[in-house]
């Protein structure tokens, strides 16, 4: 079955308020999408913006919304756990450990797992076999560093 998923680039500006979000997402919705995806291209969607961002999500549309966050500021593990979860983000990106964090997404195994455990989000995935698949990209990523950037960390200038 193929799904469209309609997509809102997240950004911060005096233009860009949380109507502005909520009626993005409802034209989304109008024009037939199965799903809206907040894109959050350059890690700068904070916490508690997320969480307000989730909210009217809940009331206002009938389609799951994805939040997709980038960890190049250090602000993604935060924002996608656990407030967006509870307030109407249906689903998360996240990334296996050894390809996370910088210009990736947060950890699945190492961040998100733990985080849910023991809640209704609880994945049931099985941390010993993430591990394996870790330790598997591990060695790849390692034939390809010549083409990743160089942010070692998390910028908060970004």
């Amino acid at each position: 079955m193929l799904m469209a998923q309609g997509t809102i680039s997240y950004t911060t500006s005096p233009v860009h308020t949380l109507d502005t979000w909520v009626n993005l997402g409802k034209q989304i919705e109008d024009m037939g999408a199965h799903s809206i995806c907040i894109k959050d291209m350059a890690g700068l969607l904070k916490p508690y913006e997320a969480f307000e961002t989730g909210q009217p999500a809940e009331k206002k549309h009938r389609i799951p919304v994805h939040l997709h966050s980038h960890a190049t500021t250090g602000l993604s593990v935060a924002s996608i756990i656990p407030k967006p979860l509870k307030r109407g983000v249906d689903n998360v990106d996240t990334a296996i450990s050894t390809l996370s964090m910088t210009y990736s997404h947060s950890a699945t195994g190492d961040q998100l797992l733990p985080s849910l455990e023991g809640t209704a989000r609880d994945t049931g995935l099985d941390l010993l076999k993430l591990e394996e698949i870790a330790h598997y990209f591990r060695d790849i990523r390692k034939k390809y560093a010549q083409f990743e950037g160089s942010l070692k960390g998390v910028d908060s200038r970004i």
